[in-house]
């Protein structure tokens, strides 16, 4: 089981993860615009899907890779060390203000279709993967059980958090893109945020000592 203070700072990550802007955030913004609300949750609901799909996979490679290789859980975590100073870098060299000119014309789709969509754009996002893959073992260790479960207790938080902040951007919309096109400054700050929490994170793993 995983202590309630890792739990919560686990939780205080993913919020801040979903709370910046990037590809899921931008299609739910411009599906809703194009087609309402209602095609923007449906949206929505393939997005979560994707992001179940990447944590089954990563939660059964974890443990049969941990049980498999031995030191793997180590060379994992520091593997995800490179990879989450890599995003930050991305994050900050990424340039443009204006990512969130958000596509109004997306023609309108049936709720099946708009489904995949969602689905595909996750699930065929190998970013997706390797980000939780680095993720996630930080806040997994072996004296505190099940590797299958812990990655299960954090995913479903994960998954829980996604849902609830994607749910409140479709139904403000509208408002969120009005207030992205005349706040330009806000998208420069949020980068450096970011970069700033997946650079503590990767040094929290880098200093962290094995029991």
């Amino acid at each position: 089981m995983i202590p309630i203070n890792e739990f919560l700072v686990f939780a205080l990550a993913s919020l801040i993860m979903v709370l910046s802007p990037g590809p899921n955030m931008i299609y739910l913004i411009s599906r809703s615009l194009s087609q309402g609300r209602q095609a923007g949750i449906i949206s929505l609901f393939g997005v979560i899907c994707g992001f179940l799909f990447h944590i089954l996979m990563v939660s059964f490679g974890l443990t049969a890779i941990f049980f498999a290789v031995p030191y793997a859980f180590v060379i994992v975590k520091f593997l995800g060390v490179g990879y989450l100073l890599y995003l930050a870098y991305n994050t900050i060299r990424s340039g443009g203000t204006k990512i969130f000119d958000t596509d109004r014309s997306l023609k309108k789709d049936k709720p099946f279709k708009l489904f995949n969509i969602g689905l595909l754009t996750n699930v065929l996002n190998p970013k997706m993967a390797l980000f939780y893959l680095s993720f996630f073992p930080q806040f997994i260790k072996p004296e505190y059980g099940s590797i299958l479960g812990q990655s299960f207790q954090l995913g479903i938080m994960q998954i829980i958090i996604s849902f609830s902040i994607n749910f409140l951007i479709v139904i403000s919309a509208a408002k969120m893109a009005g207030w992205f096109a005349k706040n330009p400054l806000w998208v420069r700050v949020q980068k450096w945020f970011m970069a700033s929490v997946l650079t503590g994170l990767a040094v929290k793993i880098a200093f962290a000592k094995a029991k």
